[in-house]
């Protein structure tokens, strides 16, 4: 199958890059008739990163699988401020202790480094978990709810917190494209009501597991950052929100008063 072949139908698909999406399709195919099972899962709706396997962020190619929530370029703003903390993060022992919470693939915790960082991440799904064992070896992976899936003993000692939980407002879920409605787990999507939900969790508890000092970063949209800088606030935590219009992330940034981390 040539490489216009290709183009043609993922263009009649409606694949809005299909040339790009058709040089990656061939360069990753071993054969003709792997390639016919990529282009037929493609042209069927399935993300393109789940057919490849994988994910482009922050310069890493990040492995993906059907099922899974596939991290979006927005939330390498997330990934850069929980390095940035982690290098400027104090801990008695020199070596900060970061959690990336509602992991998914782990895309923060894959960007760390584990020579700086004691890093743990935590995920519902088991076969994110399994993508996110491949991506972050380093991290201690925990399979559970939000903090009931952490080790008791990483309460009150941990310097970053970072969570890319899920904040499309229920009602607004049919409205997404369908590669992700159809294609992602909804416990990945859907936020409650308002689309916070989870956040008002998180910001709830973070006091307990946080340091003096440490910080709890949380990816929201714009609409809904005052909303999740409130629960932060309702927690006893100093806010502000941080965003990056190039890649369209937002990060609600909540600051656990002590000593260490500042703005």
């Amino acid at each position: 199958m040539s490489d216009p072949q290709v183009v043609a139908r993922l263009r009649a698909a409606g694949c809005v890059w299909a040339e790009d999406e058709a040089a990656l399709l061939v360069e990753a195919a071993s054969s003709v008739d792997h390639l016919e099972r990529m282009l037929a899962r493609r042209v069927a709706g399935e993300p393109l990163e789940t057919v490849l396997g994988w994910v482009g962020f922050l310069g890493r190619r990040l492995v993906v699988a059907p099922g899974v929530f596939v991290p979006r370029r927005r939330t390498e703003l997330l990934a850069r401020l929980a390095a940035a903390r982690t290098a400027s993060a104090p801990a008695a022992d020199g070596t900060p202790v970061v959690v990336e919470m509602c992991c998914g693939v782990a895309p923060v915790a894959a960007c760390l480094d584990a020579s700086r960082a004691e890093v743990h991440a935590c995920d519902l799904d088991e076969t994110a978990l399994a993508c996110a064992a491949s991506n972050a070896p380093h991290a201690a992976l925990h399979l559970g709810d939000l903090y009931d899936a952490l080790p008791a003993g990483l309460a009150g000692g941990v310097a970053v917190l970072a969570a890319n939980a899920p904040y499309v407002p229920t009602g607004r879920l049919a409205a997404m494209p369908a590669e992700a409605r159809d294609h992602e787990p909804r416990t990945a999507l859907d936020g409650g009501p308002d689309g916070v939900d989870l956040h008002r969790r998180l910001a709830r508890d973070a006091p307990h597991w946080l340091a003096p000092g440490g910080v709890l970063l949380i990816e929201t949209s714009p609409a809904q950052s005052g909303l999740t800088a409130v629960a932060m606030a309702a927690a006893g935590l100093t806010t502000y929100v941080e965003t990056d219009a190039e890649v369209g992330g937002c990060v609600a940034v909540g600051v656990r008063p002590g000593d260490g981390v500042s703005r």
